[in-house]
């Protein structure tokens, strides 16, 4: 990130982006470079969008920088992105704070080591009362991992009596889940070419729109998130209504 970011100038944006950044492995790949090489690329993009979103406006980014499943990777491959991961919360945290940028880790960090474990506790600690974005690393997050310690707690509160399984409501799940003092995503981007979700935010993501380009995530500049948030403010979302009804509630 600049040290300095300007004031937001797009409207019609989305509160919450949540993106899937795919593809840094092919992007060294095709430059016959080692996976790692994309990977820290990717980490430029990162600054960038985080830039953009505040510029925009947006209150709510949300990064899926390695699911649950991503521990399946080659060990040597893992032990360098965890090394990333850290020099990357120890070289940006001071950067995000000084532009107002809040900081939350989501998902189970307990399988993190120590060392980055303290990291994320100072990190979030520095940054806990910034209120220009919030920026949400899903790290050693599943969607799916989500919903069962949701499920989780609520069992307990049943166990305990503190709680009837018939005053269980979707509501209530969704107050248990992370990010659940936040707005769920309006727009979902992945990058490099795959069209699913990948057990990224399943519950979450029940309304959001969609986005998908074959962009590989080094490569997703400004104009590509332009691109993202243009598809975005060009479609009507009904939450179940007509589009009749939307329309009669926006000249209501």
């Amino acid at each position: 990130m600049q040290d300095n970011i300007k004031p937001a100038t797009t409207s019609n944006i989305p509160k919450h982006v949540a993106i899937i950044m795919d593809g840094n492995g092919r992007w060294a790949q095709k430059k016959g470079s080692p996976r790692i090489a994309g990977h820290k690329a990717g980490v430029e993009t990162v600054r960038s969008v985080i830039q953009a979103c505040a510029e925009k406006g947006i209150e709510v980014l949300t990064l899926f920088a390695f699911s649950s499943e991503n521990w399946r990777r080659p060990e040597k491959e893992v032990s360098l992105l965890m090394g990333l991961f850290l020099a990357a919360l120890q070289r940006e945290v001071k950067k995000l704070h000084k532009n107002d940028v809040r900081l939350k880790i989501v998902g189970d960090v307990t399988a993190f080591d120590k060392k980055i474990q303290e990291q994320i506790i100072k990190s979030e600690e520095l940054t806990k009362n910034n209120k220009r974005l919030v920026l949400n690393i899903a790290a050693n997050y599943g969607g799916q991992w989500d919903i069962t310690q949701a499920v989780k707690a609520l069992a307990k509160k049943v166990e305990t009596g503190s709680l009837k399984s018939d005053e269980i409501t979707s509501d209530l799940i969704s107050q248990h889940l992370s990010m659940n003092d936040l707005p769920e995503p309006d727009l979902f981007i992945r990058t490099g070419g795959e069209q699913r979700i990948s057990n990224f935010l399943i519950w979450q993501l029940a309304y959001s729109e969609l986005y998908f380009t074959d962009t590989l995530w080094p490569d997703f500049d400004r104009d590509a998130f332009d691109l993202a948030l243009q598809s975005f403010a060009g479609r009507q979302r009904r939450f179940g209504h007509t589009g009749e009804q939307i329309e009669k509630m926006k000249n209501a």
